[in-house]
């Protein structure tokens, strides 16, 4: 059953946008520094794969971090990608982000491999398919247009969800990635405001092309258009003179 998007207040601005991921961020950036400063081991809050003790850490995973270099690499695309999703896709943003949140960890924790697994690199795998799917599925020209900056900009982590590489949670990425094709493909029938503005004449079926000359005019034979060429210009009589002129003459 798709979540409902109902109700959505349409005033948006790039400042609202921006503050909703920015504010996750700093509870990231919050997180860290405590566990820096007063030497926290929070690592077993991460998820660990089929035992009920690491089901916690489908929750609280992608707020903790290994060191700051490790947050440092997730801040920027998910401050970037959260603002383009809030800011672009106003109606499903907070659906889109619970359900990557939650589908990319359930699915670690059962698939997983046995360690615990820490960080929001699967959300940010699963922002970036959802913007770059949307594109593909809506075949709208602002999604096509963010569609294209994704790939611009983040092409190069899709090599992220390759298996077997060391220290790299492989499989938050592969099924972040997943889970953020899944929204796009639930919500693709959802016109954001940004969307659904008047369609201009030229983008109206049927009226892509323009004519110099009426579509009939090859269709008529020489006799018919010299017919309405005499019509139009007052002539009717066989003296071929206006109407008007022949009359007051008589």
């Amino acid at each position: 059953m798709k979540p409902s998007v109902e109700n959505v207040p349409p005033k948006r601005t790039l400042k609202e946008s921006f503050l909703y991921p920015m504010t996750l961020i700093l509870v990231m950036w919050g997180i860290a520094i405590a566990q820096s400063q007063f030497n926290l081991e929070i690592t077993q809050f991460g998820v660990f794969p089929r035992k009920a003790s690491g089901l916690l850490g489908i929750l609280t995973s992608p707020f903790i971090h290994a060191d700051y270099a490790h947050l440092l690499s997730n801040s920027v695309p998910f401050l970037v990608l959260g603002t383009i999703v809030v800011y672009f896709y106003r109606k499903v943003a907070v659906p889109v982000f619970l359900l990557i949140f939650i589908l990319t960890g359930v699915a670690v924790w059962l698939l997983g491999r046995q360690t615990y697994h820490v960080g929001a690199s699967g959300v940010v795998y699963g922002l970036v398919a959802f913007v770059f799917w949307t594109g593909i599925f809506r075949k709208n020209p602002i999604a096509i247009v963010l569609s294209l900056i994704v790939i611009l900009l983040y092409s190069g982590m899709f090599l992220g969800v390759l298996p077997d590489q060391e220290g790299v949670s492989w499989e938050s990425h592969l099924f972040g990635s997943i889970s953020g094709i899944f929204c796009a493909l639930l919500f693709k029938e959802e016109i954001e405001e940004i969307e659904d503005r008047e369609t201009y004449s030229w983008e109206r079926e049927g009226e892509s092309e323009r004519f110099f000359l009426p579509r009939d005019t090859f269709d008529k034979t020489l006799a018919q258009r010299e017919q309405e060429k005499k019509e139009q210009l007052g002539f009717n009589n066989p003296y071929g003179m206006p109407t008007n002129t022949w009359e007051n003459g008589k």
